[in-house]
C-alpha cells in the first residue's frame, strides 16, 4: 500500500509539474506576445511620427523654394511692370504737349481722355507699390489680374492715339 501510495504521489506530483510547466509555457508565450504586440505598435507609432516628420519638412523645404522663386520673380515682374510704368508717363506728357501746340476745338475732350490715362497709370504704380509679396497673398492672380490691366491701359492708349490721328 506505500508503494501504491508512493507510486500515486509521484504521479501526482508528475502532473502537477507537468502543470506548472504548461502554466509557466502560457504565461511566457502570452508576455512574449503581449511584448510583440505592444512593440510593434509603438514602433508604427514611431514610424508614423518620423514619416509626419519627414513630410513636414518636406512642406517647409518647398515653401523655402517657393519664397524664394517667388520673391526673384516679383522683384523681375515689378522692375518692369514700373519700367512700362514710367513709359506711359512719358507717352503721356507728349500727348499733352502735342495737345498744347494743335489748338484744335477736341482738344478738351482729348485732355480729359489723356487725364483718365495718367489716373490708371498711377493706379497702376499705386498697385504696384501697395502689393506685398507675402505667401498670404495670391502671386499668380495678382500678376494675371495687373497684367490685364496693362493691356487694357494699352489698349485706351492706342485708341486714343487711333482717334488722335483722324
Amino acid at each position: 500500500m506505500i508503494y501504491k501510495f508512493a507510486a500515486f504521489r509521484l504521479t501526482t506530483h508528475l502532473k502537477n509539474i507537468k502543470m506548472k510547466k504548461q502554466i509557466i509555457t502560457f504565461i511566457v508565450a502570452t508576455t512574449f506576445i503581449s511584448a510583440a504586440i505592444l512593440s510593434s505598435c509603438n514602433s508604427a507609432t514611431q514610424k508614423e511620427e518620423a514619416a509626419q516628420d519627414r513630410v513636414d519638412d518636406a512642406r517647409e523645404e518647398l515653401s523655402d523654394a517657393r519664397k524664394a522663386a517667388t520673391a526673384e520673380e516679383w522683384k523681375a515682374f515689378k522692375d518692369e511692370s514700373e519700367l512700362k510704368i514710367k513709359d506711359n508717363e512719358i507717352r503721356i506728357a507728349e500727348l499733352k504737349t502735342k495737345i498744347k501746340k494743335s489748338g484744335n476745338e477736341l482738344d478738351a475732350v482729348y485732355e480729359q481722355k489723356i487725364n483718365n490715362l495718367e489716373q490708371k497709370n498711377k493706379a497702376l504704380q499705386a498697385k504696384i507699390d501697395a502689393y506685398g509679396n507675402d505667401l498670404s497673398s495670391d502671386w499668380e492672380s495678382f500678376k494675371r489680374e495687373f497684367n490685364h490691366d496693362m493691356d487694357e491701359f494699352g489698349n485706351a492708349f492706342k485708341d486714343l492715339t487711333v482717334n488722335n490721328k483722324k
